[in-house]
């Protein structure tokens, strides 16, 4: 090889190389982000539209239909969901992976202008958002008091808390969460209302016509200049009472306060955020985008120190779920798995060759490579993450390969008592094409996985090619560093260590046992590939019985929980069970002491808005050997809640990747063409699927059941007596549901004015007799009770659409030992079975990444291999031998078969990407042995003769090169701690795999090849026979001996 001459005779030059890819990898270690995993959130825009007073049939008809016709022809869309509530519709445009976020909110913008003539006059035009990876809540926190209010500690937490957090460096945003916003509530006595003949609708003029602040011009002089401003806002409770809102039947004033209790409340009091059972508001921290996670969430514990020191008494700020601290637990981690690889790959090589000099050599090569493929990644702007830390460690084991063959055929051509210059000048170039084809072939393997499409292709793009920069840089460092030092460090023909001595004659022996073991295989090939095809034929059967998931649950340190009271429960009925499950909480805290903290909201943004859920989160301690798996705590609690009567409960350990956000994993949607129909469909499929014991909490997002009053207004009536109908609307809107009608402005802070009935005249429909509205002819007031009719009903609260139809999802959470596989095969014979041939199936969260990854890595799968096979015949100049490398692909996947069985593993997306990863590791081999084998050949040896010597000089490169990759990934086969449960599929697939593999491969390649490696030409027996017919006088002469 030209670069390992050139770098023998310029050591000096090759040394300046590896250097230089030292200080670019530290330059860039420094400036790489450091987050969870790669940027994997879908490009998604949500139409938001607001149509008053219409119900949702109406907005579904009128307004959700007619939008996403006209967006649905978009390029790229992978799905479109909408919910249509009263007088709210919502839809969701999910792009592809890859579609930018500003061209597809043009689109829709487009899409949106053209629609406008065909929504109703009444509806707003829709608002569009984005909603793409700006910003990623890395930590929430909580404030508590025991001595304030809810609505005390909010205003707090905006007055005080907000902006320095905001401030802190790395932070995008701070969004609070469950707290209740100060306002002036004012709730009228309706009573009292009706006996001064006022409406509601005159207070509401009140409150908008007097709380105004305007500039009233200037007054100037020949000196100075004033400028006047008429002040008139209302801005103390006081104030709000003393209002005039009209006169009595009698002409005398009335004011607010006479007909209205005012007063300082909460803006919202449907929600409720409580922390260790106490009253609290909780903050989503948000991070910048390429910001390091790590350090944004240091700079926010040193804000919360600072800010610690200034709290009034009894009121604490704490950091509840802090992903940080899960990221850092996983990074110690595969540090120290970092460790002991490395550690475990040098003690493998100083086994094989005894030297320790010799040993050092390939060493070097692990600090070069994978501080050169920290450049890569800045350069294409990856972080250091989860996944690309994994593929770091799995290159450990992988860029000594090359080094180690370099090097072993160096030492080989040494102990032989040849010089250590011409040892490493010949060894070099004499297994130069092994290197560079074992390095295709890797690389051919690492490269198609960023291919891959939507999420799995943006999630494994950095790992696929962080190690295909790795094996790169590897192969460079040994075709230079390695040969140059070798030439200098070797001393030839001196007396070796007693350890070298017998490790030299251990493999002599162990080569002439297998030579002699190969020879008498190799009479009887069919014997050994038909024993071979046995075995692949037993591990497709039991691949076929490995149970599948998408990613396993992961023990992230930290719980979701949740209880559903009944449909209709109040505010107050749901508040009890909270308070039981805190004090279920409490007792496992004090039994256990695996519990650190914990938090609970019910109808909080972000989770639930209904004030029958309650949701929450549990922090647990510390990963280590006295805590419990976090399946265990759950389970326990699991037993716990479902004792409280009346309310469903569900505890789950998050997924691995967290797609489908705080949901259960399990999304089944049913599509259908009318509601009723729908309903009476998920109601049989629920009913079924609560009878499996591998499904918990099963539920719909369509609840018919919820108690409503249905308001018929009589349009005859009302245009008779000269009543509006949206009089009637604000009316029951500003009574019944609470009406925002200005704002006033305390502090130097803007806060609302609320109106709404007192709770004890919205009870029960018989309230609304004593409601009065004034008719436009003659001002009379006209008794609500004349214009409406009530009846209670039980109507849907939402309808929601998927893909265009209308639809309903019935979602669940596993059960410990049950996979995500079963789940969906189980739903879908339900389907089959229950449901007519109509009814349309689809799956929405991560059982839909599930089906979409099942058939992507597969696909991916196949395709590495298409590649590998044509990389190999490019380079081997021959469509045979490629064959016979590719074989070793089958006895990998038999390893790791018998290794995801042997643990109880299931087939999920990271056993998938290590089974890819084995097509290039157990090639490798193949390479080495049918290269050499080609070499043989060349030289005149007849074929099996020529396999069978390769296979015997190259057992120890073979041997040494199969088990660092199997001791880099033996870490992780072992692994515990933070984020064990992904990182050991992933070891048990290289491992078993690889063992495996190296064990068949020196039986089965030899035997594959002298049955249909056929005759051969090399490109270098090509070139010496144009060589010697160049030197033949006139041009002519013999080509040398035929080959075999």
């Amino acid at each position: 090889m030209k670069l390992a001459e050139l770098s023998i005779r310029r050591p000096v030059f090759a040394a300046v190389v590896s250097l230089l890819l030292v200080l670019l990898g530290l330059v860039s270690l420094t400036r790489l982000a450091v987050r969870e995993y790669p940027d994997v959130e879908p490009t998604v825009i949500s139409i938001t539209t607001v149509y008053t007073g219409a119900g949702a049939a109406i907005v579904e008809n009128k307004v959700t239909q007619i939008i996403e016709n006209r967006v649905a022809g978009l390029e790229g869309i992978e799905k479109l969901r909408s919910s249509s509530r009263d007088e709210r519709s919502a839809i969701t445009v999910e792009f592809s992976a890859d579609r930018p976020i500003d061209a597809a909110a043009n689109d829709i913008r487009d899409r949106i202008g053209r629609v406008l003539d065909e929504l109703p006059d009444e509806a707003e035009p829709p608002e569009i958002r984005k909603t793409g990876a700006e910003g990623e809540a890395i930590m929430y926190l909580n404030l508590t008091s025991d001595r304030l209010s809810a609505i005390e500690l909010t205003d707090y937490a905006e007055r005080v808390l907000v902006d320095q957090l905001a401030a802190t460096p790395g932070v995008a945003r701070v969004n609070i969460n469950g707290g209740r916003r100060q306002a002036v509530r004012i709730w009228i006595d309706r009573q009292a209302l009706a006996a001064r003949a006022l409406t509601i609708a005159e207070i509401e003029a009140a409150l908008r016509s007097e709380n105004v602040e305007l500039p009233a011009g200037r007054l100037e002089s020949a000196a100075r200049e004033f400028a006047l401003r008429t002040d008139t806002g209302l801005n103390r409770v006081e104030d709000f009472r003393r209002l005039v809102i009209g006169r009595g039947p009698e002409g005398y004033l009335v004011r607010l306060g006479d007909v209205a209790d005012v007063r300082i409340g909460a803006e919202n009091e449907r929600s409720m955020s409580r922390s260790m059972g106490l009253p609290g508001v909780s903050f989503g921290i948000e991070q910048m985008s390429r910001t390091n996670t790590l350090e944004v969430a240091n700079e926010v514990h040193r804000t919360l120190a600072r800010i610690g020191a200034e709290l009034p008494p009894g009121m604490q700020l704490t950091a509840d779920v802090d992903r940080a601290v899960f990221i850092r637990a996983s990074l110690r981690e595969v540090v120290i798995a970092l460790g002991i690889s490395l550690t475990a790959v040098l003690v493998v090589i100083f086994l094989f060759l005894g030297n320790l000099r010799a040993t050092l050599l390939p060493a070097l090569t692990i600090p070069v490579s994978i501080l050169a493929s920290l450049t890569f990644m800045d350069f294409m702007g990856y972080s250091i993450n989860v996944l690309t830390l994994l593929g770091m460690v799995l290159a450990i084991g992988l860029v000594v390969d090359d080094a180690i063959v370099v090097l072993e055929n160096i030492f080989r051509r040494i102990e032989v008592g040849q010089p250590p210059l011409l040892a490493a000048l010949d060894g070099s170039r004499e297994i130069g094409f092994a290197v560079i084809a074992t390095t295709l072939v890797l690389i051919s393997v690492f490269v198609p996985l960023s291919f891959l499409p939507g999420v799995l292709g943006r999630l494994f793009r950095e790992f696929g090619l962080t190690l295909a920069a790795a094996v790169l840089f590897s192969a460079l460092v040994a075709l230079t560093l390695t040969p140059a030092l070798a030439a200098r460090v070797f001393q030839g023909g001196g007396e070796r260590g007693a350890l070298a001595v017998r490790i030299e004659r251990f493999f002599a022996a162990l080569a002439g046992r297998y030579e002699r073991l190969l020879r008498s295989l190799i009479r009887r090939p069919w014997l050994v590939v038909g024993g071979t095809l046995g075995l692949v034929l037993l591990a497709g059967l039991a691949f076929r019985h490995l149970p599948q998931e998408f990613t396993p649950a992961e023990d992230r340190g930290f719980l979701f929980v949740g209880l559903d009271a009944p449909e209709g429960a109040s505010l107050e009925y749901t508040t009890g069970y909270l308070q039981q499950a805190e004090q279920i909480l409490f007792r496992e805290m004090e039994r256990h002491g695996d519990i650190q903290r914990f938090a609970l909201r019910i109808g909080s943004v972000g989770f639930s808005a209904e004030v029958n859920a309650v949701r929450g989160w549990i922090v647990l301690g510390d990963w280590g050997p006295q805590r419990r798996p976090a399946a265990a705590i759950a389970d326990s609690l699991r037993r716990q809640l479902a004792a409280l009567p009346g309310v469903r409960s569900f505890v789950f350990v998050p997924q691995g990747l967290s797609i489908g956000g705080f949901g259960q994993p399990v999304q089944v949607v049913i599509g259908g063409p009318d509601y009723p129909t729908l309903a009476d469909w998920s109601d049989r499929l629920v009913a079924q699927a609560a009878a499996n014991p591998g499904l918990l909490t099963v539920e719909t997002n369509y609840q018919e059941r919820k108690p409503q009053i249905s308001v018929a207004v009589d349009r005859d009536r009302a245009a008779e007596l000269g009543v509006s109908l949206q009089t009637v609307g604000r009316t029951l809107e500003a009574m019944l549901g609470s009406r925002i009608v200005t704002t006033y402005v305390d502090r130097g802070r803007e806060y609302r004015v609320i109106l709404q009935a007192r709770a004890a005249d919205r009870v029960q429909p018989a309230d609304l007799e004593n409601l009065y509205v004034r008719s436009n002819r003659g001002g009379e007031l006209v008794p609500l009770a004349n214009l409406v009719h009530l009846e209670e009903t039980a109507a849907a609260m939402q309808l929601n659409r998927f893909d265009r139809m209308r639809a309903i999802t019935i979602s669940a959470s596993l059960a410990p030992g049950y996979t995500m596989g079963e789940a969906v095969q189980f739903f879908q014979e339900l389907v089959a079975r229950e449901l007519p041939a109509t009814a349309r199936l689809s799956f929405d969260g991560q059982a839909r990444e599930y089906l979409r990854s099942r058939g992507q890595l597969w696909s991916s799968f196949a395709f590495a291999i298409g590649i590998v096979f044509l990389v190999l015949a490019a380079q081997f100049e021959s469509f045979r031998h490629p064959l016979v490398i590719l074989t070793t692909v089958p006895l990998a996947v038999i390893g790791a078969v018998a290794g995801l069985t042997l643990y109880g593993f299931t087939l999920n997306v990271f056993s998938q990407i290590a089974m890819i990863l084995l097509i290039g590791i157990a090639a490798k081999n193949g390479v080495l042995i049918v290269e050499f084998a080609n070499q043989q050949r060349d030289r005149g040896l007849a074929r099996v003769e020529a396999v069978v010597r390769a296979a015997a000089i190259r057992l120890r490169p073979v041997l040494m090169t199969s088990l660092c990759t199997a001791s880099g990934a033996l870490p992780f086969l072992l692994a515990s701690g933070a984020g064990a449960e992904t990182r050991r599929p992933i070891g048990v697939v290289v491992f078993f795999g690889t063992v495996i593999a190296v064990l068949l491969t020196l039986l089965v390649v030899p035997a594959v090849y002298t049955l249909i490696a056929g005759r051969h030409r090399s490109p270098h027996y090509l070139a010496g026979v144009i060589e010697r017919l160049r030197a033949a006088p006139g041009g002519s002469g013999s080509g040398g001996p035929e080959p075999t």
